[in-house]
């Protein structure tokens, strides 16, 4: 039975990211996630690295500090992943009016640090630029902030807490958790044999983001555990609305804001929505009320209506928000809290309440900070320097690094080397190879690349493939996805017969 000082539970981006920051300082890390990576919140967000510009509104001015000084520090290391978007805000007559909108991005721009994102400026949407638009928008605002493929980031956190010795296990429960003897006594069960293994850690860190009450009452055995504020935000993705590269904020009417983002080349991204949420996490589906929310708020600002037809995808998921009391779900705090329980004696836990992707490495310094004081310190800071997975080269390297992948495998296509650059970095030459990519799924996915999704980024099944380590199951038809699962099911047999 193996001894870890630090055990996380639960496979996002908050657990991730504090198992690669306690492993980089010299811990003894272990993970679980019940599912696979990123399977939760963290796969379902609006895919952006950003401060929130609607959060200034309700004075959370920190949590906007925080997030925007984060954006050009991720952006730093991982290049790949996470890009500039600018975001034009057009100025609706009926809300808030332009000094309003000019004071709150004067502030979005100063409060940060912001070095190499390009500054606010004001558009005339009269032009190329608002020729989506109804006529009546004429005036707006550009600003910064950045996109990001929030799976991926999840997945390249996981690798590199792998890298520095932390072992990573996915599909995998946590069935129960006892102190015993200044120790952490763990039941770990695996969901695919059913067999369960037994560890210990002197620290446990739950990060079960809409589970981590559950986790807390069920495997900890804290009936009394009531800290969170479930909040369901649902997506969807359209046939390509328009051919610029910008991403529109849109004011609404009820006082909130949604999102229209180029995405995936050929598609634009529309979101996202506020609810309360009751019961299993893992059930949430949209609903038509948001569906029909999500048309109408686009179709006021856009000349040609969005319809339920151009809908080609859609998804929902469960943020798991800290419950402060607030009346309304979009005025719950998006900010993360971070309680310890014990430790002092041995055997201490830290719950994980909220937080949003963009903080994800400050929450899990501040995380560290906790874990140290219990166990003793070990390391300094160092995540915010050191590159992610395949994201070590300049933040404006992505031309040259499609060029020399083309020159490798010429064979493939200029969309699929694309692809492969801004999926994977300088990690994407070690498995591409001219003339040995073999068996072609089609949309430019090869047998190299699932077969280096099995064996270093824990993908087990087509849906892990398609949907989290990529977004081609926007692409594949119904009998691909069936050649495709054959394939890793196979696959993944002989990579765990190997183990």
């Amino acid at each position: 039975m193996k001894t870890y000082d630090i055990f996380v539970i639960g496979g996002g981006i908050n657990g991730c990211g504090i198992a690669r920051d306690a492993a980089g300082r010299g811990y003894a890390v272990g993970l679980a996630e019940m599912n696979d990576l990123a399977s939760g919140t963290s796969s379902w967000s609006t895919k952006l690295i950003h401060g929130g510009l609607r959060y200034l509104e309700h004075y959370e001015f920190r949590l906007v500090r925080h997030a925007l000084m984060e954006r050009e520090v991720l952006w730093r290391i991982a290049p790949h992943i996470i890009r500039p978007l600018r975001f034009i805000l057009p100025h609706h007559g009926g809300l808030r009016p332009k000094w309003l909108l000019r004071t709150g991005l004067f502030l979005y721009d100063h409060i940060g640090g912001r070095r190499k994102l390009k500054a606010t400026t004001r558009v005339d949407l009269k032009g190329p630029l608002g020729a989506p638009l109804k006529r009546e928008y004429t005036t707006g605002f550009e600003y910064s902030d950045a996109r990001v493929d929030d799976a991926r980031l999840v997945v390249l956190n996981a690798r590199s807490a792998e890298a520095k010795g932390a072992d990573i296990m996915v599909r995998t429960r946590l069935v129960a958790a006892r102190r015993e003897a200044g120790l952490w006594q763990l039941t770990l069960r695996n969901e695919a044999s059913g067999e369960e293994t037994h560890a210990a850690a002197r620290f446990l860190v739950n990060t079960g983001g809409p589970w981590v009450d559950i986790i807390l009452r069920g495997a900890i055995g804290r009936n009394e555990a009531h800290h969170i504020r479930l909040v369901q935000g649902s997506h969807i993705v359209t046939k390509k609305l328009y051919d610029h590269d910008r991403a529109y904020i849109f004011q609404n009417s009820d006082g909130r804001i949604i999102f229209t983002i180029p995405y995936e080349d050929d598609f634009t991204l529309i979101g996202t929505t506020d609810r309360d949420f009751e019961g299993d996490p893992a059930d949430a589906a949209i609903t038509d009320e948001e569906t029909d929310y999500l048309v109408a708020a686009a179709s006021e600002y856009f000349s040609r209506p969005v319809t339920r037809n151009d809908i080609v995808w859609s998804f929902s998921g469960v943020r798991p928000l800290f419950d402060d009391g607030a009346s309304k779900a979009q005025e719950a705090t998006r900010d993360y809290v971070l309680k310890v329980d014990g430790g002092r004696e041995g055997a201490g836990l830290l719950n994980c309440f909220g937080g949003k992707i963009t903080t994800y490495r400050v929450l899990a310094e501040d995380a560290m900070e906790k874990i140290a004081a219990a166990i003793g310190h070990k390391g300094a800071t160092w995540t915010g320097e050191a590159a992610l997975p395949g994201g070590d080269f300049p933040v404006d390297g992505i031309a040259a690094l499609e060029a020399a992948l083309a020159r490798k495998a010429p064979e493939l296509s200029k969309a699929t080397i694309r692809r492969l650059v801004r999926a994977y970095g300088t990690h994407a030459a070690g498995f591409v190879e001219a003339g040995r990519m073999g068996e072609s799924f089609g949309h430019g996915l090869h047998a190299a690349e699932v077969d280096f999704l099995i064996e270093r980024e824990w993908a087990r099944s087509a849906e892990d493939v398609l949907w989290r380590r990529s977004k081609l199951g926007l692409r594949f038809s119904a009998a691909e996805v069936e050649r495709l699962a054959a394939y890793v099911e196979k696959a993944t047999e002989r990579q765990m017969a190997a183990a």
